[in-house]
């Protein structure tokens, strides 16, 4: 889904990347609402709003959320899918990274290996093709880290819920814009017809059913098979930025996918190996039983 999205933005247009933000703030909120009332979880939704610690931490991730929504929007509308998919492609890379930097985790060889070819990356991109990829690095930067803030509070909220909170904390000035919007007569809701207004407001689902997927996911696959399957999603947005919106790919763009897709190869057989390496031994402490 997350790896169609470069197709569906532009159907929206001539709404602006802040404008089709606020729109997917409003509808995912009124698409959770369903959801909680349907799984008849109102009470997970108090007990998190009265966790102020809680509460702040999804406030957090509320606000990366949004910025990386707004971020990618902006890219697609603006010609720059390409460096959308290079900033999820680069995403796992600044995952280990944070997990080092913040959560004082040790980096193997074969880790420190790959982030070194994820910088390389970036140095060669910005060098061939003479400007930085900060829609590629924000990117990365603002899913990064609302994975890792996700991951402090995944075993304790919901997906439902926890996006349901998200949302909340946004609505107040998701609202408060659109409403300044059409009273100065910019708005595109409803102005272009009932087609255009039809899709802002599919924009709930659009939003909402990828992320509690991944949630959902997160919470009962192997962290490793999470992370091979997102491959995908970068993946099929250079191909819609190549072949259907016909992006430009210099030499420099091609060297500096290439040291990422390295990066990540290494990342993955090291990751399938230390997983492996996990399971034996765990298989081999239930079959010789907890030491004396």
């Amino acid at each position: 889904m997350w790896g169609v999205f470069p197709l569906f933005f532009p159907l929206l247009e001539p709404a602006s990347p802040l404008e089709i933000v606020a729109h997917r703030v409003v509808w995912s909120l009124l698409l959770c609402v369903v959801l909680v009332a349907l799984a008849r979880s109102w009470d997970e939704v108090r007990a998190v709003l009265r966790d102020r610690r809680m509460l702040g931490t999804l406030a957090v991730a509320s606000a990366l959320l949004a910025t990386n929504w707004l971020v990618f929007v902006f890219a697609v509308l603006a010609g720059h899918t390409v460096d959308a998919s290079l900033g999820y492609y680069i995403n796992p890379i600044v995952t280990v990274a944070l997990a080092v930097m913040v959560l004082g985790e040790r980096m193997r060889t074969a880790q420190w290996v790959a982030l070194g070819f994820g910088a390389a990356a970036v140095v060669v991109i910005t060098v061939g093709y003479g400007t930085v990829p900060w829609v590629a690095l924000a990117l990365a930067a603002t899913f990064g880290l609302y994975g890792l803030v996700k991951n402090r509070v995944g075993r304790t909220v919901g997906a439902t819920t926890g996006l349901a909170v998200e949302t909340l904390v946004l609505a107040p000035v998701a609202l408060g814009y659109l409403g300044w919007l059409h009273a100065s007569g910019h708005g595109t809701f409803g102005a272009h017809g009932a087609g255009h207004a039809t899709l802002l407001a599919t924009l709930g689902i659009v939003t909402a059913l990828p992320l509690l997927c991944f949630a959902a996911a997160t919470r009962r696959l192997p962290l490793s098979v999470v992370g091979l399957v997102q491959y995908l999603t970068p993946t099929m947005q250079l191909v819609v930025a190549v072949l259907v919106f016909r992006e430009e790919m210099p030499a420099a763009r091609w060297w500096g996918f290439a040291l990422v897709w390295v990066a990540l190869t290494l990342l993955s057989v090291d990751g399938w190996r230390t997983a492996r390496r996990a399971h034996r031994l765990q298989q081999r402490t239930q079959l010789d039983g907890p030491p004396a």
